[in-house]
Protein backbone atom coordinates (compact mmCIF):
# COMPACT_ATOMS: atom_id res chain seq x y z
CA UNK A 1 0.00 0.00 0.00
CA UNK A 2 2.76 2.42 0.99
CA UNK A 3 4.72 1.50 -2.12
CA UNK A 4 1.66 2.17 -4.33
CA UNK A 5 1.09 5.56 -2.68
CA UNK A 6 4.75 6.50 -3.18
CA UNK A 7 4.61 5.59 -6.86
CA UNK A 8 1.38 7.61 -7.28
CA UNK A 9 2.94 10.67 -5.61
CA UNK A 10 6.08 10.36 -7.75
CA UNK A 11 3.97 10.18 -10.90
CA UNK A 12 2.00 13.29 -9.89
CA UNK A 13 5.21 15.24 -9.21
CA UNK A 14 6.60 14.27 -12.61
CA UNK A 15 3.38 15.39 -14.28
CA UNK A 16 3.52 18.72 -12.46
CA UNK A 17 7.09 19.28 -13.55
CA UNK A 18 6.83 18.07 -17.14
CA UNK A 19 3.12 18.31 -18.14
CA UNK A 20 3.87 16.35 -21.33
CA UNK A 21 0.27 15.98 -22.48
CA UNK A 22 -0.85 19.59 -22.40
CA UNK A 23 -1.90 21.41 -25.53
CA UNK A 24 -0.14 24.53 -26.75
CA UNK A 25 -1.61 27.54 -25.01
CA UNK A 26 -3.23 30.40 -26.85
CA UNK A 27 -1.82 33.88 -26.40
CA UNK A 28 -4.82 34.81 -24.25
CA UNK A 29 -3.90 32.10 -21.74
CA UNK A 30 -0.74 33.92 -20.75
CA UNK A 31 -1.02 36.68 -18.11
CA UNK A 32 0.03 40.24 -18.82
CA UNK A 33 3.81 40.55 -18.87
CA UNK A 34 4.88 42.58 -15.81
CA UNK A 35 5.89 46.14 -16.55
CA UNK A 36 4.00 46.56 -19.82
CA UNK A 37 0.52 47.59 -18.70
CA UNK A 38 -1.61 47.06 -15.61
CA UNK A 39 -0.07 44.21 -13.59
CA UNK A 40 -2.82 43.87 -11.02
CA UNK A 41 -5.05 40.79 -10.88
CA UNK A 42 -8.78 41.17 -10.46
CA UNK A 43 -9.71 41.13 -6.78
CA UNK A 44 -13.35 40.19 -7.35
CA UNK A 45 -12.92 36.85 -5.56
CA UNK A 46 -10.11 37.70 -3.16
CA UNK A 47 -8.96 41.14 -2.04
CA UNK A 48 -5.43 39.76 -1.55
CA UNK A 49 -4.95 39.02 -5.27
CA UNK A 50 -3.15 42.25 -6.03
CA UNK A 51 0.55 41.54 -6.65
CA UNK A 52 2.95 44.21 -5.44
CA UNK A 53 6.00 44.96 -7.56
CA UNK A 54 8.66 46.78 -5.59
CA UNK A 55 11.90 48.57 -6.28
CA UNK A 56 12.86 49.14 -2.64
CA UNK A 57 12.78 46.59 0.17
CA UNK A 58 13.70 46.31 3.85
CA UNK A 59 12.32 49.69 4.97
CA UNK A 60 14.35 51.56 2.37
CA UNK A 61 17.64 49.69 2.82
CA UNK A 62 17.57 47.40 -0.21
CA UNK A 63 17.35 48.74 -3.76
CA UNK A 64 16.67 46.51 -6.74
CA UNK A 65 18.83 47.92 -9.54
CA UNK A 66 17.78 45.30 -12.08
CA UNK A 67 15.48 46.24 -14.95
CA UNK A 68 12.26 44.28 -15.20
CA UNK A 69 11.99 42.23 -18.40
CA UNK A 70 9.17 43.49 -20.63
CA UNK A 71 8.26 43.07 -24.29
CA UNK A 72 8.95 46.73 -25.04
CA UNK A 73 12.25 47.16 -23.20
CA UNK A 74 15.16 48.19 -25.47
CA UNK A 75 17.14 45.42 -27.10
CA UNK A 76 20.47 45.76 -28.90
CA UNK A 77 19.99 46.99 -32.46
CA UNK A 78 16.19 46.76 -32.42
CA UNK A 79 13.78 49.58 -33.13
CA UNK A 80 10.66 48.21 -31.47
CA UNK A 81 11.82 46.66 -28.23
CA UNK A 82 12.57 43.10 -27.21
CA UNK A 83 9.28 41.62 -28.38
CA UNK A 84 7.76 38.42 -27.10
CA UNK A 85 10.26 36.42 -25.08
CA UNK A 86 7.95 34.36 -22.87
CA UNK A 87 5.55 31.59 -23.88
CA UNK A 88 3.24 29.26 -21.96
CA UNK A 89 3.23 25.93 -23.81
CA UNK A 90 1.87 24.13 -20.75
CA UNK A 91 -1.19 25.95 -19.44
CA UNK A 92 -3.66 25.01 -16.72
CA UNK A 93 -6.31 26.83 -18.75
CA UNK A 94 -5.72 24.31 -21.53
CA UNK A 95 -5.72 21.21 -19.37
CA UNK A 96 -2.21 20.97 -17.94
CA UNK A 97 -1.75 20.19 -14.26
CA UNK A 98 0.56 23.22 -13.89
CA UNK A 99 1.67 26.34 -15.76
CA UNK A 100 5.14 25.89 -17.27
CA UNK A 101 6.63 28.81 -19.20
CA UNK A 102 9.45 28.88 -21.71
CA UNK A 103 11.58 31.89 -22.63
CA UNK A 104 13.98 32.83 -25.39
CA UNK A 105 16.10 35.98 -25.33
CA UNK A 106 19.64 37.17 -26.12
CA UNK A 107 22.01 36.72 -23.18
CA UNK A 108 22.94 40.43 -23.36
CA UNK A 109 19.37 41.62 -22.78
CA UNK A 110 18.34 43.92 -19.95
CA UNK A 111 20.56 44.01 -16.87
CA UNK A 112 23.33 41.57 -17.74
CA UNK A 113 26.98 40.65 -17.36
CA UNK A 114 29.77 40.27 -19.94
CA UNK A 115 32.34 37.48 -19.73
CA UNK A 116 35.79 37.68 -21.44
CA UNK A 117 34.59 35.49 -24.31
CA UNK A 118 32.23 38.26 -25.40
CA UNK A 119 34.91 40.04 -27.45
CA UNK A 120 37.88 37.64 -27.35
CA UNK A 121 37.29 34.54 -29.44
CA UNK A 122 40.27 32.64 -27.99
CA UNK A 123 38.83 33.24 -24.49
CA UNK A 124 35.46 31.99 -25.74
CA UNK A 125 37.07 28.82 -27.14
CA UNK A 126 39.05 28.33 -23.93
CA UNK A 127 35.85 28.39 -21.87
CA UNK A 128 35.97 31.78 -20.12
CA UNK A 129 32.19 31.96 -19.84
CA UNK A 130 29.87 33.45 -17.20
CA UNK A 131 30.25 30.31 -15.08
CA UNK A 132 33.92 31.19 -14.57
CA UNK A 133 33.28 34.72 -13.25
CA UNK A 134 34.42 35.46 -9.69
CA UNK A 135 31.40 36.04 -7.45
CA UNK A 136 33.63 37.78 -4.92
CA UNK A 137 34.17 40.53 -7.49
CA UNK A 138 30.42 40.83 -8.03
CA UNK A 139 29.57 41.02 -4.32
CA UNK A 140 30.91 43.45 -1.75
CA UNK A 141 31.28 47.16 -0.97
CA UNK A 142 30.77 49.38 -4.00
CA UNK A 143 30.59 53.04 -4.95
CA UNK A 144 27.78 54.63 -6.94
CA UNK A 145 29.03 57.78 -8.67
CA UNK A 146 27.39 60.43 -10.84
CA UNK A 147 29.22 61.10 -14.09
CA UNK A 148 29.28 64.64 -15.61
CA UNK A 149 26.29 64.77 -17.94
CA UNK A 150 27.91 66.40 -20.95
CA UNK A 151 30.41 63.73 -21.96
CA UNK A 152 31.19 60.10 -22.50
CA UNK A 153 33.42 58.60 -19.82
CA UNK A 154 36.84 59.67 -21.08
CA UNK A 155 40.18 59.54 -19.32
CA UNK A 156 39.66 63.18 -18.30
CA UNK A 157 36.25 62.39 -16.85
CA UNK A 158 37.60 59.36 -14.98
CA UNK A 159 40.36 61.47 -13.48
CA UNK A 160 37.85 64.14 -12.39
CA UNK A 161 35.75 61.60 -10.47
CA UNK A 162 38.55 61.14 -7.92
CA UNK A 163 37.60 57.56 -7.14
CA UNK A 164 39.81 56.50 -4.21
CA UNK A 165 42.27 53.65 -4.42
CA UNK A 166 40.83 50.53 -2.86
CA UNK A 167 37.39 50.87 -4.48
CA UNK A 168 36.86 47.57 -6.28
CA UNK A 169 33.27 47.99 -7.47
CA UNK A 170 32.03 51.15 -9.18
CA UNK A 171 28.61 51.90 -10.65
CA UNK A 172 28.55 54.83 -13.06
CA UNK A 173 25.29 56.78 -13.35
CA UNK A 174 25.17 58.86 -16.51
CA UNK A 175 22.87 60.88 -18.73
CA UNK A 176 21.39 57.53 -19.76
CA UNK A 177 19.45 57.45 -16.50
CA UNK A 178 18.26 61.05 -16.87
CA UNK A 179 17.05 60.30 -20.40
CA UNK A 180 15.35 57.08 -19.22
CA UNK A 181 16.86 55.21 -22.15
CA UNK A 182 16.18 51.80 -20.61
CA UNK A 183 12.47 52.66 -20.49
CA UNK A 184 12.30 53.42 -24.23
CA UNK A 185 11.74 50.60 -26.68
CA UNK A 186 14.01 51.92 -29.43
CA UNK A 187 17.72 51.17 -29.17
CA UNK A 188 19.58 54.49 -28.97
CA UNK A 189 23.18 54.78 -30.19
CA UNK A 190 23.58 58.19 -28.54
CA UNK A 191 23.88 56.58 -25.10
CA UNK A 192 26.79 57.50 -22.80
CA UNK A 193 29.61 55.01 -22.26
CA UNK A 194 33.35 54.58 -21.86
CA UNK A 195 35.72 55.70 -24.57
CA UNK A 196 38.84 53.61 -25.12
CA UNK A 197 41.06 56.08 -23.24
CA UNK A 198 38.55 56.20 -20.37
CA UNK A 199 38.61 52.42 -20.08
CA UNK A 200 42.41 52.44 -20.23
CA UNK A 201 42.64 55.07 -17.50
CA UNK A 202 40.39 53.00 -15.22
CA UNK A 203 42.44 49.84 -15.81
CA UNK A 204 45.77 51.57 -15.20
CA UNK A 205 44.91 53.96 -12.36
CA UNK A 206 42.22 52.36 -10.18
CA UNK A 207 41.58 49.13 -8.29
CA UNK A 208 38.12 48.74 -9.84
CA UNK A 209 37.32 45.17 -10.88
CA UNK A 210 33.54 45.49 -11.34
CA UNK A 211 32.31 48.19 -13.71
CA UNK A 212 28.58 48.90 -13.81
CA UNK A 213 26.72 51.29 -16.09
CA UNK A 214 23.15 52.33 -16.87
CA UNK A 215 22.65 51.26 -20.50
CA UNK A 216 23.06 48.16 -22.64
CA UNK A 217 26.78 48.68 -23.20
CA UNK A 218 29.57 49.92 -20.97
CA UNK A 219 31.35 51.17 -24.10
CA UNK A 220 30.37 54.28 -26.04
CA UNK A 221 28.96 53.54 -29.49
CA UNK A 222 31.96 55.18 -31.17
CA UNK A 223 34.41 53.01 -29.18
CA UNK A 224 32.24 49.92 -28.87
CA UNK A 225 34.77 47.12 -29.40
CA UNK A 226 37.99 48.98 -28.43
CA UNK A 227 36.65 49.80 -24.95
CA UNK A 228 35.42 46.24 -24.39
CA UNK A 229 38.81 44.90 -25.45
CA UNK A 230 40.58 47.11 -22.90
CA UNK A 231 38.27 46.07 -20.07
CA UNK A 232 38.20 42.34 -20.75
CA UNK A 233 41.77 41.71 -21.93
CA UNK A 234 43.15 40.88 -18.49
CA UNK A 235 40.08 38.80 -17.45
CA UNK A 236 40.09 40.57 -14.08
CA UNK A 237 37.35 43.15 -14.73
CA UNK A 238 33.69 42.15 -14.89
CA UNK A 239 31.23 44.35 -16.78
CA UNK A 240 27.63 44.73 -15.59
CA UNK A 241 25.44 46.62 -18.02
CA UNK A 242 21.94 48.18 -18.07
CA UNK A 243 21.69 48.83 -14.34
CA UNK A 244 18.63 50.68 -13.02
CA UNK A 245 20.17 53.54 -11.06
CA UNK A 246 17.36 56.06 -10.83
CA UNK A 247 16.15 57.18 -7.40
CA UNK A 248 19.27 55.95 -5.59
CA UNK A 249 21.61 58.38 -3.86
CA UNK A 250 25.32 58.37 -4.77
CA UNK A 251 27.53 56.77 -2.16
CA UNK A 252 28.82 53.52 -0.75
CA UNK A 253 26.61 50.43 -0.71
CA UNK A 254 26.93 46.70 -0.40
CA UNK A 255 26.60 45.48 -3.99
CA UNK A 256 25.23 42.02 -4.75
CA UNK A 257 25.04 40.68 -8.33
CA UNK A 258 24.41 37.09 -9.34
CA UNK A 259 24.49 35.89 -12.98
CA UNK A 260 23.01 32.62 -14.16
CA UNK A 261 25.42 29.69 -14.40
CA UNK A 262 25.20 29.33 -18.17
CA UNK A 263 27.92 26.96 -19.30
CA UNK A 264 29.44 28.19 -22.55
CA UNK A 265 27.67 31.57 -22.55
CA UNK A 266 29.63 34.83 -22.87
CA UNK A 267 26.80 36.82 -21.28
CA UNK A 268 23.96 36.31 -18.84
CA UNK A 269 21.02 38.12 -17.27
CA UNK A 270 21.99 39.18 -13.77
CA UNK A 271 20.05 40.24 -10.67
CA UNK A 272 21.67 43.13 -8.83
CA UNK A 273 20.75 44.85 -5.57
CA UNK A 274 22.26 47.57 -3.41
CA UNK A 275 22.07 47.45 0.38
CA UNK A 276 22.68 50.54 2.51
Amino acid sequence: MAETATKTMTSLLLLLLLSPFSATASTEAYPTIPGTTDTSVSASHNDDLNPIRREVYGDGRIFDITHRYTTDMPSWGRENGLGQFLWLPASMKNGSLANNSEMKLPTHTGTHVDAPGHVYDHYFDAGFDVDTLDLEVLNGPGLLVDVPRNSNITAEVMKSLNIPKGVRRALFRTLNTDRKLMFKNQFDTSYVGFTKDGAQWLVENTDIKMVGIDYLSVAAWTDLIPSHLVFLKGREIILVEALKLDNVQPGIYSVHCLPLRLLGAEGSPIRCILIK
